[in-house]
Formats: C-alpha cells, sequence, structure tokens
C-alpha cells in the first residue's frame, strides 16, 4: 500500500540506471522520506528491483506509477522517450520535476517540450558511468560516486527544480555539471560516443577476417578491454546514433584524421616521433587518472542541503495537491448546492458562524502541512546528527 504522508519519487525503466539510482537513493538516506515506485515494462524486473531494495514498491500501470509524483525519473532508452512522454503526460501532476538519465540531451529537450505539460519542470539529466552489463541484476548503489552527473534544464524548469535534481545528483555521490543540451552532446559524441562505435568496429573488423580463429585465440586482455563497449545495450547504441548523428560524426572524422597522422609516422618511419608520442601519451593519460580535471573554482556548485531538497519536493507535491482541488471544485460546489438544498431553513438560518472561503481553506491547510513537515525535519535532523549507535548517517557527499 503505498504511504501518503512521504512524498514519492518515480522511476520508470528498472534497468542498470534506474535500478542503480534506486539503491543510491537508499544508500543516501532519502528511504524514510520519501517512497520510491518503480515501473518497467517487465513486471518481473520490478519484482526484482524491490528484492534487491532498488524500490519501495512496483507499480506495472503506467498512469498510477507517475500521479502525484513529486519526481519522475526516466530511465529508459533513447527511442522510447517520446512513447514514455505521451503516455505519462496527462497524469503528472502539476507542480512536479520530470528528467532523464539519456546519453544525448538536445532532441530529448525537443521531446520534452513538445510533450509534457508546460505546468511541469523538466531537467534534463545525464549520469556519467555505467558499465556493459546492463540490466537490474548489474545495479550497484556505488555505480555514481565520483562520476559527474550532467545536469540540462529546459528554459521553462523552475529554480527549484534545478535545485531537486542537483540534490539527487549529489545525494547518488555524482559531482554535477551544469551545460547547455547542444554543448553536452558535442562532448558526449567526443567522451564516450566516439570510444563506443571505435569499440565496435574494432571487434566487427576482427571479427569479419577471415582468420578469425586464430585470432580469436589470440586474443587477451587487450583486445578484450578496447572491446568492451561492444557488449553494450544494442537498443542504447542506436538510440545514441539517432538522436546524436552530427556531433558524432564529427569526432569519426577527426578520428580518422588522427589514425592518419599516426600511419604516417609509421610509413614514413618517423622513428623519434613515433617514440616521443607514445611516451606523452603515456604521461598524459598517467596523470589523467592520478588527477582527473575538476571544476574550476570559479565555477562552484552550490551544495544543495538534504532538507532543502526535501522542502521544495514537499511544497511541490502541496502545489500539486491544491491545484488538483482547484479543478475539481466545480463539482465539489455541485455537491454542497446539492446538499445544502436538502438542509431545511430554519437550521440554515440558525447557523451564524461566516463561512470561510475556499482560498482560505487551501491557505490554512499548506500552513498545517508545512508545520508538520518542519516539526518532522527537525525531528529527522535531530536524529541523523545524533543516532543510537554513535555513527553518522549524513548521505555520502
Amino acid at each position: 500500500m503505498p504511504d501518503n504522508r512521504k512524498q514519492k519519487i518515480t522511476i520508470i525503466g528498472l534497468g542498470l540506471i534506474g535500478g542503480s539510482l534506486g539503491m543510491a537513493m537508499k544508500a543516501g538516506g532519502i528511504g524514510g522520506q520519501v517512497e520510491i515506485v518503480g515501473h518497467d515494462r517487465d513486471m518481473g524486473v520490478e519484482s526484482v528491483a524491490k528484492k534487491r531494495g532498488a524500490i519501495d514498491r512496483g507499480e506495472h500501470n503506467l498512469p498510477r506509477a507517475v500521479e502525484n509524483a513529486a519526481m519522475v525519473i526516466i530511465a529508459t532508452p533513447i527511442a522510447t522517450i517520446p512513447e514514455v512522454f505521451k503516455q505519462i503526460a496527462p497524469y503528472i501532476a502539476e507542480g512536479a520535476v520530470v528528467t532523464d538519465t539519456c546519453s544525448t540531451k538536445a532532441q530529448v529537450m525537443r521531446w520534452a517540450a513538445d510533450l509534457l505539460p508546460p505546468a511541469v519542470s523538466f531537467v534534463g539529466g545525464h549520469p556519467m558511468a555505467g558499465k556493459e552489463m546492463q540490466g537490474i541484476d548489474n545495479s550497484e548503489a556505488t555505480l555514481f560516486q565520483g562520476r559527474a552527473y550532467c545536469v540540462c534544464p529546459s528554459v521553462s524548469a523552475t529554480p527549484a527544480s534545478i535545485r531537486q535534481v542537483t540534490g539527487l545528483a549529489q545525494l547518488v555521490g555524482s559531482e554535477p555539471l551544469f551545460m547547455d543540451a547542444e554543448e553536452h552532446d558535442q562532448y558526449a559524441a567526443a567522451i564516450s560516443h566516439l570510444p563506443l562505435v571505435v569499440s565496435t568496429a574494432l571487434f566487427t573488423l576482427m571479427r569479419a577476417s577471415p582468420s578469425w580463429e586464430d585470432l580469436g585465440m589470440m586474443a587477451s586482455s587487450g583486445f578484450r578491454d578496447m572491446t568492451r563497449l561492444a557488449s553494450g545495450d544494442a537498443q542504447m547504441s542506436f538510440g545514441i546514433w539517432l538522436t546524436n548523428r552530427e556531433a558524432l560524426i564529427h569526432w569519426l572524422d577527426r578520428m580518422i584524421s588522427e589514425l592518419g597522422r599516426y600511419r604516417e609516422l609509421l610509413k614514413d618511419a618517423q622513428d623519434e616521433a613515433l617514440l616521443k608520442e607514445f611516451t606523452e601519451a603515456q604521461f598524459l593519460r598517467d596523470q589523467f587518472i592520478a588527477e582527473p580535471p575538476r571544476r574550476k573554482p570559479a565555477e562552484p556548485i552550490e551544495k544543495v542541503d538534504r532538507g532543502q531538497m526535501f522542502t521544495e519536493m514537499f511544497l511541490g507535491g502541496l502545489v500539486a495537491k491544491n491545484m488538483q482541488r482547484i479543478k475539481d471544485m466545480p463539482g465539489i460546489m455541485e455537491q454542497r448546492a446539492k446538499r445544502a438544498a436538502m438542509v431545511p431553513p430554519e437550521a440554515a438560518a440558525g447557523d451564524k458562524k461566516p463561512r470561510k472561503s475556499f482560498a482560505e481553506r487551501i491557505e490554512e491547510g499548506v500552513r498545517r502541512d508545512l508545520e508538520k513537515m518542519e516539526s518532522g525535519q527537525a525531528e529527522a535532523d535531530s536524529d541523523d546528527k545524533m543516532p543510537d549507535d554513535g555513527t553518522s548517517v549524513e548521505p555520502n557527499p
């Protein structure tokens, strides 16, 4: 049974990324404050996700899965995004935040603008983490630790919704990296999509050779490491090609040019220059592994307080609920008119107490809910700071 006292986060798509996000949120201390609901096209995957602790419950009915959710996270293949948007659009609560985990952003942002209701804030997301083994069985809470999490807000996204997605990225152990969607796709094509194509091309080249049986027997760690990405999700790879074609072709051309440069060094027997290339590349890569680039001090990302994240999520939920009350107002007024017609005139005349307006009652309801929330948050913060066993339970930075 759903817990109506908690705000609701819905994850659509419970594969490697969706399952890992749920597990990481739980590990970050979110479990006591929200209910994580999961939806997957395979009901069996929902069951496995619950057993692995990635979600609190599965909901195979997609409209019910997103109904009244404060945040909806879409972790499905890129090609399925338009259909997912179409299916959930009529049921998303006003004021809710929708985000995704797709490897490309510009096309997804256009789909969101066309297909999602204007009262919803869409904030594009892309955690730069993964592995070739897909599926809920390979999900892990530490998948995003120390990784960049690209955040690409839509032009209509509210500041509160951006803070919520930033808070999500920090909660799962990532470093938020803000960028424009087009800029993201160019960079992702270079650093993520090009290696995928090169890895796949290397494998298909060797596999198509008439000498494959001998080549395959000789293949060791170098070949296996270089072709690891070819074992990734084919549907994901296809979606990347479909939605980031121009950027990927640009970087493929540059890769071909770079390979041509090395070919000329080999062809012309420029041994000293070739040795210099290998030496410099080794030094620079070792330096990159030891000290990966970090955001410049001039571009700090404000640390989102977990309490602030949930406060804004709670307020978003209140807005959605009260907007729904306003939508239901005509029916409510009709029912009240019918009841009033059944009250005897003398009884109505004896009721001298002034009635408050609908807006006044909503205001009072919001105030009461905020007071309860603040009281509950204060208790939760106190529990976080002084656990029974004396250890810290604050989420990982």
